[in-house]
């Protein structure tokens, strides 16, 4: 009897601390929205006169400078952008070698949003006409450096929570043993 006794004890010490620590977790706030494309240059769906030297992507928010990447692909396949993405503020911009052909362009982006999730898409443009013979932007980019990262939650796994859970899961084992080897202990003490 004293076992049954010491064993619905250290539950109810046990769902006791369990219940206390549910109450230490933090409420989830709402999810960070991811930053979204916002325009394109040439435009989704346009039909421009040439070959760009360049497509720009606005987003809501500041893209990071890592990660990075934009493809303008004609229907043979061919890549025409150059060098690497250059982040300016909003926007993502990249070059286009010189001599694009004529035709139809599908753009596929990707990007790491100002919440540190990538994002990406595609978007398509018509070139009636050839690009120049020289790749040089209409203005000068000034590369911007990434932004320092912030510790900012954006509902990251809770390595901390996870932690004092693995604790708590320890002591319920030990209080379990401890239990069991009492219940042992007191059983062998009624037979005698």
């Amino acid at each position: 009897m004293k076992a049954k006794v010491v064993l619905t004890s250290l539950t109810a010490v046990v769902v006791a601390l369990l219940l206390a620590f549910a109450g230490l977790l933090p409420a989830s706030g709402p999810a960070a929205a991811h930053d979204q494309i916002s325009g394109t240059d040439p435009a989704d769906g346009a039909t421009v006169a040439q070959a760009p030297e360049e497509v720009a992507l606005t987003f809501t928010g500041n893209p990071q400078g890592i990660g990075s990447e934009v493809q303008v692909m004609d229907t043979e396949g061919t890549d025409w952008a150059t060098g690497e993405v250059k982040i300016v503020d909003n926007q993502a911009i990249q070059l286009l070698k010189p001599g694009a052909p004529a035709g139809d362009y599908t753009v596929n982006w990707r990007v790491v949003s100002a919440d540190a999730h990538p994002i990406e898409g595609s978007f398509t443009f018509t070139a009636t006409g050839g690009s120049v013979a020289s790749a040089v932007p209409s203005q000068p980019i000034e590369e911007v450096a990434p932004a320092p990262a912030e510790n900012v939650s954006d509902g990251g796994f809770p390595w901390g929570i996870t932690a004092m859970i693995v604790v708590l899961i320890g002591l319920v084992v030990a209080i379990a043993v401890t239990a069991r080897k009492r219940l042992g202990s007191t059983r062998d003490d009624d037979v005698v």
